[in-house]
């Protein structure tokens, strides 16, 4: 198997964890049931290695700016110890990428997609050249990631920290220190539910591991693999890159128009961006149910009347609502909650509907 290992795998061969190559990286799929890990989640917490993320460092008097020209998203109106979803555009507005951005005291950090980071980095050293003095290193290599989701997880990671997890808001950061491990605590998520992400150097990530485990045997913790990760994501129609987004769509479309400030001065792709808006969508990502128990994958047709109009990007067997969902990008006229159309899956139609998202709200 190819790809390289995070400072983790041995703890996850070690659990059984089922192994792929996924975004350069050999990653744990599953350890024992994706749908049983997807619902301890969603029931109580779960621990993902989340390490194959890839982790830039920005630093230099032009920092701020050069990150507003490359992202969509207003990097000046980021506070020390705060977070922004956004996201990187092609000169035609096509999405490179999406991403985080953390603002610290003298530095800011890039998180991006594990399949896109050689990739992004090239793109953004070659554009950090034009602003004098901005620095940007790679790296990936040294810092571990894991996110601790589910209704328990504030109170699990408190029991590892002197630090207040209740001053840390939805997309800000602290940096501290968690089971004797110094820590960048941030409060982001992927999931839905409440938890943390803990940003750590790789000599601290077996202790680390351990000590979440063990703090979280009296929650029925269990480690969680890529594919719960998907379908918790599928749930709150959050994108993935390279199923929903590519440098094919544009933010507009993708429904990111909400981290897409074309009011805060020029941008890459902003040209692009004021064209969409002006001569108006011709597609939208949706989010649809499907009916009986078929299984909507990436990449099938949607048609109304014999006639494409559209496809699947995302789909799956939601485990907390027990049906198939799923997103899609279709013509505009068929976009608005209720339409009703039909999937093709494996030269079978299915009848499907577009729905409010997310698919699933937390009760807590």
């Amino acid at each position: 198997m190819e790809g390289a290992k995070t400072a983790l795998y041995e703890k996850h061969v070690a659990l059984g964890a089922k192994m792929v190559s996924f975004g350069g990286y050999v990653m744990p799929i599953q350890y024992h049931s994706i749908v049983e890990e997807h619902r301890r989640v969603r029931a109580s917490v779960g621990l993902f290695d989340v390490s194959h993320m890839g982790e830039f460092i920005v630093r230099g008097e032009k920092a701020l700016e050069f990150l507003n020209r490359i992202t969509v998203n207003n990097v000046t109106k980021l506070h020390v110890n705060q977070a922004q979803y956004s996201a990187m555009l092609l000169e035609d507005g096509g999405i490179i990428d999406d991403l985080l951005v953390y603002r610290f005291e003298d530095h800011l950090m890039m998180v991006v997609n594990a399949a896109n980071r050689r990739k992004d980095f090239e793109w953004v050293s070659r554009h950090a050249a034009d602003f004098n003095g901005v620095e940007v290193r790679d790296a990936s290599d040294e810092i571990t990631l894991l996110a601790i989701q589910g209704r328990n997880a504030p109170e699990l990671v408190q029991s590892l920290t002197d630090t207040p997890l209740d001053e840390i808001k939805y997309y800000w950061f602290h940096e501290g220190t968690v089971a004797g491990s110094p820590a960048v605590i941030s409060r982001t998520g992927y999931t839905g539910e409440d938890g943390f992400e803990l940003y750590i150097a790789n000599e601290h990530a077996e202790n680390l591991w351990d000590a979440v485990l063990e703090a979280g045997r009296r929650y029925d913790i269990e480690p969680v693999g890529l594919g719960a990760r998907d379908t918790l994501r599928l749930e709150m129609k959050f994108a993935l890159y390279g199923n929903d987004i590519d440098e094919t769509t544009n933010p507009i479309e993708a429904g990111l128009g909400w981290v897409t400030k074309v009011n805060k001065g020029d941008f890459i792709g902003r040209d692009a961006i004021l064209k969409v808006k002006e001569k108006g969508l011709t597609r939208r990502l949706i989010g649809f149910e499907i009916e009986g128990k078929a299984i909507p994958r990436h990449g099938y047709a949607c048609l109304q009347g014999g006639e494409s109009i559209g496809h699947v990007t995302s789909g799956g067997w939601s485990p907390s609502l027990d049906k198939g969902i799923g997103m899609a990008y279709l013509a505009k006229e068929y976009t608005q909650v209720g339409t009703r159309f039909e999937i093709d899956v494996r030269n079978r139609l299915f009848n499907a509907t577009v729905v409010e998202t997310p698919f699933y709200r937390r009760p807590y």
